[in-house]
């Protein structure tokens, strides 16, 4: 544990061409005996956003697995991968330089994919960030994908 929280493990199927994990740890603040809200962002799971309330089982090794999503934040998870040979070259840092104006908080993994995860808070112009990553799809910046999409964020 750190600072009162713990990490919460989830699995999940490998997508083939993408990172070659089928688990991720998550930091999460307990809420509950076996409930957790997620404190940062996933980079590999899928269907979960930071400030979600998870609950989860703890195996016989104290290992905590996620078990299902009890309530949602209505925060949404965007993933963005820079074009290696696009404009921002390999750089999260250009790629949270785009999106700054929004105020999105995330992550950036640096291994052999220079992949951004950012949360997308419920709040956010969701409008405006849809026109920012289509326009940066066309111009060779990243790709991108909703990895925990919400109705609004579908809608907008």
């Amino acid at each position: 544990m750190t600072d009162g929280r713990i990490k919460i493990w989830f699995r999940f199927v490998p997508r083939e061409g993408w990172l070659p994990q089928d688990t991720e740890g998550l930091w999460a603040t307990p809420v509950g005996p076996d409930t957790a809200r997620v404190d940062n962002v996933p980079f590999l799971q899928d269907g979960v956003a930071q400030d979600d309330v998870v609950r989860f089982t703890t195996d016989a090794d104290g290992t905590r697995w996620a078990a299902e999503r009890v309530t949602a934040s209505g925060n949404c998870t965007l993933r963005l991968l820079p074009v290696a040979d696009g404009p921002l070259g390999r750089s999260a840092q250009a790629v949270h330089d785009r999106l700054s104006p929004f105020g999105l908080g995330g992550e950036a993994f640096s291994g052999e994919f220079p992949l951004v995860a950012l949360n997308v808070p419920a709040d956010a112009p969701f409008t405006e960030i849809k026109e920012l990553l289509v326009q940066g799809t066309r111009k060779g910046w990243w790709h991108w994908e909703m990895g925990c999409a919400t109705e609004r964020w579908q809608a907008a």
